[in-house]
């Protein structure tokens, strides 16, 4: 068991993550003795840096986390899905879903989840990395046939003048989720903190969740500092898609849409054969 003095908390720079940790980051909920550093880094940094446990709280891609679920177990709070809605194909015009086999796709990383459920559902395509906040100039400079985009993008998307190729949180609702919702971003904490600590993390965390939906009004604006080009309603709609009942009962009511998109990936060998999904 490590001795921590200090948690160090990973996660997104976008307004559902900074709405999830409004009541820790203002010091409003009791912290059970712990002490919290916010590290805000793009997810796929996050995802990449817990290949090495540095963090001992951090939010992961669903893809990530089947990478290192050896040191790292789910937090029972925190996931964001994708009820009917999630990841979307964005391209300059109208297309097919046909015309993108083979194409060149803007991709916010190898380890994210969009990325993963793009390859379930359109299987062969040549990814070209991109951070998450350029793929919409990727796509628009034509150097990718097209574009997928997480975050505020899925609100703003036809302000940006894209169209929607598809929707992938709706295509796994409808099919091989068999009506659960898409499992995208989740929390994990480090195993060797030992089950006190790990079981403390996850009050506090759940604690903060329920701060920012007391309140709302004041959360989501604190929120809006990375809502890039959010207004105050978009911002308070896209929160409301990602921080809702899904993410305060994660361990509950969105264990079975983790583990039937875990056992989908790993039946189809697109994730490690070890993968397993374990919550505090």
């Amino acid at each position: 068991m490590a001795f921590v003095d200090l948690i160090r908390l990973g996660h997104s720079p976008d307004p559902d993550d900074a709405f999830m940790f409004y009541g820790l980051a203002r010091g409003a909920v009791d912290c059970e003795g712990l002490r919290f550093e916010h590290r805000l880094e793009d997810i796929e940094t996050l995802n990449k840096r817990a290949f090495n446990g540095e963090l001992e709280v951090t939010a992961l891609s669903v893809n990530g986390y089947t990478h290192v679920c050896d040191k790292y177990v789910l937090l029972n709070t925190g996931a964001s899905m994708g009820v009917g809605y999630g990841p979307m194909l964005v391209a300059r015009e109208p297309l097919v879903p046909g015309a993108l086999r083979g194409a060149k796709i803007a991709v916010p990383g190898e380890y994210t989840t969009a990325f993963l459920t793009l390859k379930m559902w359109l299987g062969e395509f040549t990814p070209v990395i991109v951070p998450f906040d350029q793929i919409f100039r990727a796509v628009r400079q034509g150097g990718v046939d097209a574009g997928l985009i997480i975050h505020e993008g899925q609100l703003t998307f036809e302000q940006e003048g894209f169209y929607c190729v598809a929707d992938l949180g709706k295509w796994w609702m409808e099919g091989p989720g068999e009506g659960l919702p898409l499992p995208l971003g989740v929390n994990g904490v480090r195993r060797d903190l030992g089950a006190d600590v790990c079981k403390r993390i996850d009050r506090v965390l759940k604690r903060s969740i329920e701060y920012g939906m007391a309140h709302r009004a004041e959360a989501v604006k604190y929120s809006m500092q990375w809502g890039r080009g959010l207004d105050e309603s978009l911002a308070d709609r896209f929160v409301g898609m990602y921080v809702n009942d899904w993410t305060l009962e994660t361990g509950g009511k969105g264990r079975p849409a983790i583990e039937r998109f875990v056992d989908y990936a790993r039946d189809r060998g697109l994730v490690p054969a070890e993968s397993k999904v374990e919550f505090v």
